[in-house]
Order: C-alpha cells, then sequence, then structure tokens
C-alpha cells in the first residue's frame, strides 16, 4: 500500500524550504562538486602487509583500540562483547590476521573480514551463549581513522557522532545542520594551541585580533559571544575578556561546530555558530601516555605530560592528569607571556551502567608588555601609516594577565530499556587582572608627537555555575525506531569589574615609543560594573522515523532570561524575557547508504550587551535561521563530505556607530538594523581518503544586508578557504595547507573628519608540517606557519586602529608516547 506524507503548509521545515527555493540552484551547483568524491571506490585500501608491534596487555576493547590504530583498520563490534575480556597484547612482527588471532587468543570470539580494511567481531557460534548471540553488531567501531566520537588516538579527521546540535548523539551526516569537527590529530597536525587557533582553521569561522590578548570571532557574518566545554554554554564578552580566546587546546579531544543557530541548548543563540570543546576522558584502563618537549620563533618553549592510568585493579576508577607550561617572547616588541595548564579527572564505574566523572581544569596566562587596541591609522595629516609589525603601543609595565577555572562533576546512568540519565554541574571561573595603556590619535608626520595616553587598572571576575540534567530514550513505535530526550539547564553567570582612578601624562614622540612610559599613580580600588545574569530553560526533541529513509527531528525550548546590574556612572538596570519559544525542525532524508539531503529551520533570540550613543542596551536579536544542504559519508564513516545553503533574517543587528562612544568611557557606541539579512553557502570534506592520507578542505560565502540594501559588518571576510593535508609515508609524515581569506573593509573618519574605507586586501597564508616516527614511542614534528612571510593585518579598523598578524615562524616538537 502506498503512504502519502502530507505536511501542513505553514511548518518551519516547509517554510525554510520556501525560503531556501531562491537559492537552492546554487546548492545544485555545489553538489556537483562532490561528484568525484561519490564516486570513488570505497575499496582502495592497500593490503596489509607485515608489521611491528608493540602493544600492551589490557581491556580487550583497548587493546583493539590500540591495534587498530597502528594497523589503519577498522574493527567493528557491539561494547558487550568485550566488557571484562583482557588480551594478553601484542609484540613483534604480525600480519593483520595473525595478529587478530593472537589478540582474541581465549576470548571465544571471532573475526570476520567483510572488506579489505574492514573486520568485525562476532561470538564464536561454536561457543557462543544465548546472552552473546542475541548481541546486535556494529553500534561501536574501533578504527585507526575513528568513527566513535571520541578522536584521540584514531589517527582520523573526523568524528562518528556529536551532540553540540540536538544532544542526540547525532553521527555528522544525521546532523540537520552545518558542522565541522576539529579532532586531536588535526590539532596535533596542525598545532593548534588555542581556541583561536583552531577558529582560524575552521570552515566559514574568522578571527580577528582586538589587542595581544583578545580576539573576536564571527561565522555567516555575525559575532560569536558564546562558547560550551562539555556542551554547557559560557557566554562571554571580548570586552572583559578573561583569557577566554586562549584557551588552550592541550586538554580536549575534540572541538565541534555547529554553524547558525543553536538555541535549541544554549537557549540564548546567535546565528553565528557554536562552538563546544570536547574535554578528554579518563577512558584507559591501563597505564599510558605522552610526553613532549618544543621550541620554536621568538624564544618559545613548551613542555607537556598527559598519564592516564587505573587506580583499582579492575580499571573501574580512572584517573588522568595533564599538564603544560609554555615561556614564550613574541614578534611584537616588549610583549611576552608565561602559561601553565592543569586538567585532572577521575571517573569511576559505579556499576556496570553508571559512569560518574569528576574534574578541574586551570589555566594561568600571564602576558607582560600587553597592548590594548591597536596602532595608529594615519598620521595627523590624514595620510596612512605603514608599521613595523613589531612595533607596540604597550609601556613595560602593562599586563593582561587571567586565571581560568573549571570545575565539574556528573553521572549517567543507562538502563537496560536503552534509556540514558545525565546529571551534571560546572562552574567556571575567568579571573583577569589589567593593567594597560591605550595610546589614542594620529601622530605628526615628521614629529611623532600628538598621541594620548590613557592608563588603566581594571579587575575582572566571571563567575557561573551551571545545572544540567536531562533523559534520553531510544523507542520502537509503528514499527520503526525513534529517539526522544528531554532536558532542564539552570544557569547563573556573575560579572564584577573594578578599576582605579589615575593621572595620565603625555606619552611623547611616537617614533621614540621604547616601551618607558611611566606607571602612574593608582588610587583605591572601587567597583566599576556589575552584571547578574540567569537563564533557565526547559527543552524537548525527537528524532523520528516517517519511513525508512525520512527522518524528522523536531523540538523546542521554553528559556527565562534576567539580568541586572550596574553601569559604569552607577545608573542600576535590569531587564527580563520570560517563556521564550525556540523551535528546532529538521528533516534528513537518506537518498542512499551514503548520501542525504536535509532542511533545518529555528528561531533566534539572544540578549545582547552593546550600548547606544546614549548609553542604553539595544534591545535583543530577534529573527529566523533557514538551511538546506547535502551530506555524504564514504568509506564506512571515515571520510564526510557537506554542501549547505543558509539564509539568516534578522533584526536589532549591532551595528558601529561612527563617530560616537559610550558616554564616559572609551568604548565604541552602537546602534541596532533592521531588516538584517545574510545568505550564502559552505562547503567541506573531511577525514581519510586512504590508509595514509588525511584531508580537511572547507569553503565558505555570505553576504549580508541591511533592509536597504547595504552590506553590513563589512570588516569580516565574505568569502574563506581553508585546506589541510598530511600523508604517511612509512615513518614519514608530510603535510600542508593554506587559509585564505577574501577583502574586507571598515568604514572610519580620518583626522581631517573625512569617512575612509580601510581595507584589507585579500590574502593566503601557507603552512608545512613534517614529522619523523624515530621509533613506534619517539617523534619528532616541524610546524612552519605563513611560510611567505605575508604582512596582513588581523584587524583593520576597530578603534580606527590596525594590527598586524604573525610574520613567518616555526615550531619543533619531540614526543614520547609511553
Amino acid at each position: 500500500m502506498q503512504t502519502t506524507l502530507s505536511i501542513p503548509q505553514k511548518t518551519p521545515v516547509v517554510r525554510a524550504i520556501q525560503r531556501i527555493t531562491g537559492t537552492s540552484r546554487h546548492l545544485l551547483l555545489c553538489s556537483a562538486l562532490l561528484m568525484p568524491v561519490l564516486a570513488y571506490p570505497t575499496n582502495i585500501y592497500a593490503e596489509t602487509v607485515t608489521q611491528s608491534y608493540s602493544i600492551q596487555s589490557g581491556e580487550l576493547g583497548s587493546v583493539l583500540n590500540r591495534f587498530a590504530s597502528q594497523a589503519g583498520v577498522n574493527i567493528y563490534f557491539d561494547a558487550a562483547l568485550t566488557r571484562g575480556l583482557q588480551s594478553s597484547g601484542l609484540t613483534g612482527e604480525h600480519s593483520i590476521d595473525s595478529a587478530l588471532q593472537q589478540l582474541l587468543q581465549g576470548t571465544n570470539l571471532q573475526i570476520v573480514k567483510t572488506s579489505a580494511d574492514s573486520y568485525q567481531l562476532q561470538a564464536n557460534s561454536s561457543n557462543s551463549t544465548s546472552e552473546v548471540d542475541s548481541v546486535t553488531l556494529a553500534p561501536v567501531q574501533v578504527s585507526a581513522t575513528g568513527i566513535g566520537n571520541t578522536t584521540e588516538g584514531t589517527n582520523s579527521y573526523t568524528t562518528g557522532s556529536m551532540n553540540t546540535a540536538t544532544r542526540l548523539g547525532l553521527s555528522i551526516r544525521e546532523t540537520p545542520q552545518s558542522v565541522s569537527v576539529i579532532s586531536r590529530q588535526l590539532m596535533d597536525d596542525m598545532q593548534l594551541e588555542s581556541l583561536t587557533d583552531v577558529v582560524n582553521t575552521v570552515t566559514g569561522i574568522n578571527a580577528k585580533s582586538l589587542d595581544s590578548s583578545r580576539f573576536g570571532f564571527s561565522a555567516r557574518g555575525f559575532d560569536i559571544d558564546n562558547y560550551q566545554i562539555d556542551g554547557v554554554p559560557t557566554t562571554w564578552s571580548s570586552g572583559w575578556a578573561a583569557g577566554e580566546s586562549q584557551m588552550d587546546t592541550v586538554i580536549y579531544d575534540r572541538i565541534e561546530v555547529v554553524r547558525g543557530a543553536s538555541g535549541l541548548i544554549s537557549g540564548a543563540g546567535n546565528p553565528s555558530a557554536a562552538i563546544n570543546l570536547v574535554r578528554k576522558k579518563a577512558d584507559s584502563k591501563e597505564f599510558t601516555g605522552h610526553a613532549s618537549v618544543s621550541a620554536g620563533s621568538w624564544d618559545r618553549y613548551q613542555g607537556t605530560v598527559d598519564i592516564s592510568t587505573p587506580l583499582n585493579g579492575a580499571g573501574t576508577i580512572r584517573g588522568r592528569v595533564v599538564g603544560s607550561y609554555v615561556d614564550e617572547r613574541s614578534y611584537v616588541d616588549l610583549l611576552e607571556n608565561e602559561k601553565t595548564v592543569f586538567y585532572g579527572t577521575l571517573a569511576a564505574d559505579l556499576t556496570d551502567n553508571t559512569l560518574m566523572n569528576v574534574g578541574i581544569s586551570q589555566q594561568q596566562n600571564k602576558p607582560t608588555g600587553s597592548t590594548w587596541g591597536g596602532l595608529p591609522t594615519w598620521f595627523s595629516d590624514g595620510g596612512r601609516t605603514d608599521w613595523s609589525r613589531s612595533k607596540t603601543t604597550a609601556a613595560d609595565w602593562t599586563e593582561w594577565s587571567s586565571t581560568h577555572t573549571n570545575y565539574f562533576a556528573n553521572v549517567e546512568h543507562v538502563f537496560d530499556s536503552g534509556l540514558k540519565l545525565y546529571a551534571g554541574y560546572t562552574k567556571n571561573i575567568n579571573e583577569a587582572d589589567l593593567r594597560l595603556l591605550y595610546l589614542s590619535g594620529a601622530p605628526d608626520r615628521v614629529t611623532g608627537l600628538g598621541l594620548s595616553a590613557s592608563p588603566a587598572w581594571y579587575d575582572v571576575e566571571r563567575e557561573q555555575d551551571t545545572i544540567d540534567i536531562y533523559g534520553s530514550l531510544p523507542f520502537d513505535f509503528a514499527g520503526k525506531s525513534h529517539e526522544f530526550t528531554v532536558g532542564f539547564m539552570h544557569s547563573k553567570q556573575d560579572l564584577t569589574t573594578d578599576n582605579r582612578p589615575r593621572v595620565a601624562t603625555a606619552p611623547g614622540s611616537f617614533y621614540d615609543w621604547d616601551g618607558s612610559y611611566p606607571e602612574p599613580e593608582w588610587g583605591e580600588k572601587t567597583t566599576y560594573t556589575t552584571q547578574n545574569t540567569k537563564q533557565v530553560g526547559g527543552y524537548a526533541v525527537a528524532r523520528l522515523t516517517l519511513a525508512d529513509p525520512l527522518k524528522l527531528i523536531l523540538g523546542s525550548r521554553i528559556t527565562n532570561w534576567e539580568i541586572e546590574g550596574m553601569k559604569w556612572n552607577g545608573d542600576r538596570y535590569n531587564f527580563d524575557h520570560h517563556q521564550v519559544v525556540t523551535p528546532y525542525a529538521g528533516l534528513i532524508y537518506e537518498i542512499n547508504d551514503i548520501y542525504s539531503a536535509y532542511v533545518s529551520y529555528t528561531d533566534i533570540f539572544n540578549p545582547q550587551d552593546y550600548q547606544d550613543r546614549n548609553g542604553n542596551y539595544l534591545d535583543p536579536l530577534e529573527g529566523e535561521n533557514y538551511e538546506a544542504g547535502i551530506k555524504a559519508e564514504y568509506l564506512q564513516g571515515r571520510l564526510n563530505a557537506m554542501i549547505s545553503v543558509f539564509r539568516i533574517e534578522q533584526d536589532n543587528l549591532a551595528q558601529v556607530d561612527a563617530g560616537y562612544l559610550i558616554p564616559g568611557t572609551i568604548n565604541q557606541a552602537y546602534y541596532a538594523a533592521e531588516g538584517t539579512t545574510s545568505k550564502g553557502f559552505e562547503a567541506e570534506i573531511s577525514g581519510a581518503i586512504t590508509d595514509n592520507w588525511n584531508l580537511m578542505v572547507g569553503w565558505s560565502q555570505f553576504q549580508a544586508e541591511d533592509a536597504d540594501g547595504t552590506a553590513v559588518n563589512t570588516r569580516y571576510p565574505r568569502r574563506t578557504a581553508t585546506l589541510f593535508t598530511t600523508y604517511r609515508l612509512n615513518q614519514l609524515t608530510l603535510g600542508g595547507g593554506v587559509n585564505w581569506e577574501s577583502s574586507n573593509y571598515t568604514l572610519a573618519t580620518n583626522p581631517l573628519g573625512q569617512t575612509e574605507k580601510l581595507k584589507q586586501d585579500s590574502y593566503a597564508l601557507v603552512r608545512l608540517m613534517a614529522k619523523y616516527q624515530v621509533t613506534p614511542a619517539l617523534s619528532a614534528q616541524l610546524n612552519i606557519n605563513n611560510l611567505f612571510d605575508e604582512k596582513y593585518y588581523t584587524n583593520i579598523g576597530f578603534y580606527s586602529q590596525l594590527a598586524y598578524g604573525a610574520p613567518r615562524n616555526a615550531n619543533l616538537t619531540l614526543k614520547y608516547d609511553f
């Protein structure tokens, strides 16, 4: 009997289809770019030859993971098959077949080869119990290139599942939004040390420096003003930055990015992107780890250690410690930094189905010679400046010290029915001690005189407590499999800033600037501003199988949001938004086992802390986000590809109010733009093309305009491209890539009172890497960034100033695994 699905004409999904129809031809055109990949054969992997292995004994699942990583194969199995089983490990020369036979000795399990590079673990039919016979195979995969959600140790540039968009544990292909994953392997290969380094690598995401310690992030033409740690949203503002953009990646397994609105989980969400930093876990039942040392340009030195170990004989209690220390100079005069990172976590199997995690992480940044703002753009006669990239506006006493501390505890239990319950608590503390000097104005071309100095000393503390509870239940109905998740999140954030009065003196000639500007006599510390924000939300989302190839994801969130505080002038303020409904809808059609198409829709609601020329806060962002795309999953999940088109309709977008500052401050004033739209498309391919060849390549472009057709947020490049690839030749791995962005500009007023376009032309940054495996445990890796020493701006027009990007630099790392 033929079944016809009837969808009401005004559902969000249908509206999304209607909105996107106008740009769907771009999607069809872009899909042609994927056809060579779609046609790529899945049996291209070379036959495995005999090689040397050194794998310690331990829990069978962990041993198989290590073997798959070294051998470059996929092994599919259900976790129930290996639970409680041990393996004696593997040493010496083996073929894959002989190695697997030895690893499985005494387990009553057998391995079946399903393709040139894939194997399936099964119960031995002659000695199986009814319990094992009932196992449904392949919900879990151990792979050298990874198909589980954990990416560490998989050599992979992708992941098997992610929770950032919906908390349904969907694969990249199943998620009805444009997503990217920066895996542990990719971070190591590219030596992406900070969150800013990662952001500059993600398709369609851009980072612009504000000064030496602050970066602003954007996507699809809009600011990114929050991030997540293990799915817990944290709001931050670059205006009171406390090291957020400098967070070190050493403690994270992967960083997931969902482009577009993500209000279902975060509540108050921007239509730009959600960035989720996923911590490393204490999941090893044997002693393992690594240590590394590195040295780089501008006297940069780093030491890192990462150790995992069981804490009892059964391995049901496990611990992990990660530590890192960095001492570095900079290409910018006077700028130095000392950074320490610590992360400790414990995991305990309270029962076979109950897991508890607790931990703490802390990062301390102690930069000196910190800048506040950038370099002068003009001379006083209106002519453009051209400074050395090492030029600074800092004094020798300035600093932007920050400490980021995170405490967490969570427990999850999985019932026999498949019901999963999760409860977690997180406390996040960001503190900063800012002794700064701001130089403004335009110097005389001949004398260098004419700048004004504004010293300031601020203390910043941002503290957030979050309770996160949710449950997820898979169920069958009408012969189809479905899943339902419901959750609750309560978050309270307190921000306090203090300052001290001071008297400034003239800075003298900027040509003679060497940072010796005298530190002023500071007055008593007083409270400058306060801000207390509370957000309470409940959400529900379901993945429904309407037909075998057609799935619907439908969800909604109700949010209560409140804020109160004190402005710099002592005025009190408070406002709130109650019972704000944020819907989410996605429709996915599986064309075949590789290829699927989707459309999605979500509302946008995001209170903002921009202020106008009168000091009033702008109304919340409001709008709608529409998206459609085509996704593909090749080589059993080892390679992912996608293209998407999007349209964002938004009101109350903050725009620079040129020539106006917030009263009583040197902070830029903004106005709210109505009828803003952003539309464009994105494409990405990431993963393994062969056993030895990894690839990550992406393209993004958008057009953002207000209701009158005037371009908005022109400081963000409209087109960006990113590429990085590695190829392994026995012990040698060679890699390289390029980041390209189109031109961007800002309109600003020069010293003669004329409006001028400050423009950064398009540019490309090329990087190379080479890694040599000296022994199975010891490796040496060299990375070179900005190979052709491109001189470019990382920001132009911020307070009518400019900042230069880093010149060519290199870093050499020695790493030892144990």
